[in-house]
């Protein structure tokens, strides 16, 4: 068996998110992280059919976004989290992080959730 863990860091995207008037009226600068726990049944070739191409994840979470408003961090990242592990059965393992960009001038808000496929 072959582990790898394969990361999409800081994709930001305009988002309606949360729950007060302010982030009801306008779409949101959000920040999501992406880290999937791969298993391959031995080291992959040097061929992109042979690995978990992350271009759908990046392509999911555009969709996610465009989709409509989501009230809670959490819920967002439930979603990303079921896609990336609906999309390939090799991904064993994935943490999702969302950082809401603008909410504070001195700081960032986020969640992190861990799923594994059972």
């Amino acid at each position: 068996m072959a582990d790898y863990t394969i990361l999409l860091e800081g994709l930001e995207v305009a988002i309606g998110l949360g729950i007060h008037a302010h982030e009801r009226a306008a779409p949101q600068r959000v920040s999501v992280s992406v880290e999937l726990r791969c298993r391959y049944d031995a080291p992959p070739p040097d061929r992109i059919d042979a690995v978990i191409d992350y271009d759908y994840l990046r392509s999911g979470i555009h969709a996610l976004a465009a989709k409509g408003h989501i009230e809670l961090q959490e819920t967002l990242c439930d979603a990303v989290a079921a896609l990336a592990l609906a999309a390939d059965p090799r991904v064993r393992q994935v943490r999702v992080r969302s950082m809401k960009l603008d909410v504070y001038p001195d700081a960032r808000v986020g969640c992190e959730v861990v799923r594994e496929r059972s």
